[in-house]
Order: C-alpha cells, then sequence, then structure tokens
C-alpha cells in the first residue's frame, strides 16, 4: 500500500511540477496573461510542499521522483500538447519508470 501511495503521490508532484512550468511557457512564450504566472506560482509551491510528503530519505525521493517525472512529461505531451510520443520517447519513459522502480522498491530492503 504505502508503495502505491508514494507512486500516486509522485504522480500528483510531477503534475504540479509541470503545470507550474508549463503555464509561464504559455505566456512567454505563445503571447497569453500575464495572469497565468500566479497559478504557476501557486503549482510550483504546491511541488515543493508535495516532495516534502514522500517518507523516503530526500536524495532517493528526488531521483525516484525523476523517473515518474519523465513518464508524466511525455503523457502530458500526448495529452496536453496534443503530439504523439515517439517511440524512443516511449522507450526512455519506460526506462525511467524501471529506474524508479528499482529506487523505490530497494530501498524498502533492510541495510546491509
Amino acid at each position: 500500500m504505502l508503495a502505491l501511495r508514494t507512486f500516486v503521490l509522485f504522480i500528483a508532484t510531477a503534475t504540479a511540477e509541470i503545470l507550474g512550468c508549463y503555464l509561464p511557457y504559455l505566456h512567454l512564450r505563445r503571447g497569453q496573461s500575464a495572469l497565468l504566472l500566479l497559478p504557476a506560482a501557486l503549482c510550483l509551491a504546491l511541488f515543493a510542499w508535495l516532495l516534502t510528503l514522500h517518507p523516503s530519505a530526500a536524495a532517493r525521493t528526488y531521483a525516484a521522483y525523476g523517473g515518474v517525472y519523465i513518464g508524466v512529461a511525455i503523457v502530458w505531451l500526448w495529452a496536453v500538447e496534443r503530439q504523439r510520443p515517439s517511440i524512443t520517447d516511449l522507450v526512455g519513459a519506460t526506462v525511467a519508470l524501471a529506474g524508479m522502480l528499482i529506487i523505490v522498491l530497494g530501498s524498502r530492503s533492510p541495510a546491509r
């Protein structure tokens, strides 16, 4: 159950970070309203707070989070930006998620 909670928390964390960066992108590169910067800042604050909720050591959390972030970014590419991920996008995300699983599941083993 802890692994599922951690994975869902990783997804929420990645979504907050991506949204916090995507909204300024819309303003700066696509000419949309500067008002997007306020929710962007709130999303980035939420991202930082969500990182504190993870049960593992900070460095291990960040390392494992990176794999989930890549997977969520590829889903974002498809769902929000309407770009079909390439085969290399999918393979890379799969490798990154496998690395995340190794870190998370391996950290549950007793220290030697």
